[in-house]
Order: C-alpha cells, then structure tokens, then sequence
C-alpha cells in the first residue's frame, strides 16, 4: 500500500519511510510509526511521520 492517505496511517503501523537525507536515492528505511505529523488528508510525497527511534520520514509503503 502506498502511505498517500492519512486516514490509513496508524499508529503502531509498520511502514517503509523515505528519510529527508536519502530523497535523492529513495532509500528506505522501516520502522513502527509513534506520531503522524502531516495534518492534510492526502500528500502526493507521503505523510510525514515520526518513528519510534525518533526518525521523521515520508510514508512510501505500509507493510502488512
């Protein structure tokens, strides 16, 4: 699932973020979501989050 929709974050969700450091390579990096910090609906790029190790990236993916 792609993480353009805020209403399917949640909480405690594992998904696969793009940290602002890797945009230009795409790198991903997994991990449980703590705070959803987009307030939109929708973002195009993903909605932001912060991860449990304190991480802040784009939602690219929602695993599981």
């Amino acid at each position: 699932m792609k993480g353009t929709l805020r209403k399917e974050i949640k909480i405690g969700l594992a998904v696969r973020v793009v940290l602002k450091e890797d945009q230009r390579t795409g790198k991903l990096t997994e991990g449980i979501v703590r705070d959803i910090l987009t307030n939109s609906p929708q973002h195009p790029h993903g909605i932001k989050v912060r991860l449990t190790n304190g991480l802040v990236g784009r939602v690219k993916e929602i695993i599981g």
